[in-house]
C-alpha cells in the first residue's frame, strides 16, 4: 500500500461491542482501563453507568451496548473501559466507554475506509466515519464526537461536575 499524502495512514483502536467490531481514532483514545467499581449518578441517562475516579478526575462512564441499542450482557475478564477525549464547540471532555473487548490497533488510509451505509431514516449512520473491511467482516469506524451529540456531552459535563462536588462534600 502506498503512503502518499492522499492516503496517509491513521491509527485506529478496534474493539468489540456485542458481535460487532468498532474502531476509534487513537487521537481520541487516552487510556484503556480494567473494569472497576462505577459509582451511579442519580437521574442520569440510561446509557450512563456512572462515574469513576481517574487519577483525581471524575470520569463519566457510558455503557456502549446501551448507547448503541445492543442487548446488555454480563461483564467478563475482557470487558474494559476505553477513556476517550471528545472535542466539540471548542470544549473537550473525557469519558469512559465500556466495551466487551479491545482487539488491536489498525493502520488505515483514506482508501481503506468505505462510506457508511445509507439505509433510510430508521438507521442512524451519522455517527460513523465509514467502514473498513477486515478478514472477519466489517469494522465500523466511529466519529467519537458525533456518537455523543453536543447536548449529551453537556449533560455528561454537568453530571461529572455534580459528582465532583458530591465527592468533595463527602470528604469534608
Amino acid at each position: 500500500m502506498s503512503t502518499s499524502v492522499k492516503n496517509s495512514l491513521e491509527s485506529y483502536l478496534s474493539f468489540r461491542i456485542g458481535s460487532e467490531t468498532f474502531a476509534a481514532n487513537v487521537k481520541n483514545v487516552l487510556n484503556i482501563l480494567e473494569m472497576t467499581k462505577i459509582t451511579q449518578v442519580p437521574k442520569s441517562p440510561e446509557y450512563m453507568k456512572g462515574v469513576i475516579n481517574l487519577r483525581g478526575i471524575v470520569l463519566p462512564v457510558i455503557d456502549s451496548r446501551i448507547k448503541f441499542g445492543i442487548k446488555e450482557t454480563e461483564i467478563t475478564t475482557n470487558t474494559c473501559i476505553i477513556v476517550l477525549e471528545l472535542h466539540t464547540s471548542g470544549d473537550s471532555l473525557m469519558i469512559g466507554a465500556i466495551v466487551d473487548a479491545v482487539k488491536e490497533v489498525l493502520e488505515l488510509g483514506q482508501d481503506d475506509i468505505l462510506p457508511p451505509p445509507s439505509i433510510g431514516t430508521s438507521f442512524r449512520s451519522d455517527y460513523l466515519k465509514g467502514m473498513a473491511q477486515s478478514e472477519e467482516g466489517f469494522i465500523m469506524i466511529l466519529d467519537a464526537e458525533k456518537v455523543f451529540g453536543t447536548e449529551e456531552i453537556v449533560d455528561m459535563q454537568l453530571l461529572s461536575k455534580e459528582a465532583s462536588k458530591a465527592s468533595v462534600e463527602e470528604i469534608k
